[in-house]
């Protein structure tokens, strides 16, 4: 699987601001869209901090954007980007998002257990602009920054650096046959 770059709010929030007159789509899965009556519930900051498998602090912030399928409801479209920036503008009133923040979509609704996505996407399809979410996967940190993840064949411990073993030194006692300085001696 290949690694794509997670989407910042900034770049997220500039594009909704270049294409204020369009539709504003979720495409979920494959052919799989959020209903057009969704409503963005909340968008919440959350700052991540993490010791990871390795003994190694990270940080990061995540900004999610949380849409709502109202049961019942239909229309025949969906919100305006202008729209979703009014919201956008409402909620950055109250807390100042942090532009480097990763953007997820958190959404569900019968047919499809809730989960937070990662836009894989931001798509202009004629009067639409179309947020096309993938699923968010673990990741193993240590493996990121060079390192391995899981037992070798060896039984060695996880998330160990990858680095060649150094090599022990034999150390020799070079006066040991030395008579002179044997306790009693007068040598010393």
């Amino acid at each position: 699987m290949s690694k794509i770059e997670n989407i910042t709010w900034k770049t997220f929030k500039d594009a909704l601001i270049q294409q204020p007159d369009l539709t504003l789509q979720f495409q979920y899965a494959e052919n799989q869209w959020v209903n057009a009556a969704y409503h963005i519930t909340e968008i919440k900051q959350a700052p991540i901090t993490s010791v990871d498998c390795g003994g190694v602090m990270n940080a990061w912030t995540e900004i999610i954007v949380q849409l709502w399928e109202p049961e019942g409801q239909q229309q025949d479209r969906a919100m305006a980007v202008g729209k979703a920036l009014s919201i956008v503008n409402l909620v950055e009133k109250a807390l100042p998002l942090n532009p480097n923040g990763i953007v997820k979509i958190e959404f569900g609704n019968s047919e499809f257990d809730t989960r937070q996505m990662l836009p894989k996407a931001l798509l202009i399809d004629g009067d639409n602009l179309v947020v096309d979410l993938r699923p968010d996967a673990v990741q193993c940190k240590a493996i990121e920054r060079g390192g391995s993840c899981g037992t070798n064949d060896k039984g060695e411990e996880c998330c160990a650096p990858a680095v060649a073993a150094k090599p022990k030194i034999q150390l020799k006692n070079l006066i040991a046959d030395a008579a002179c300085c044997t306790p009693g001696s007068g040598c010393c």
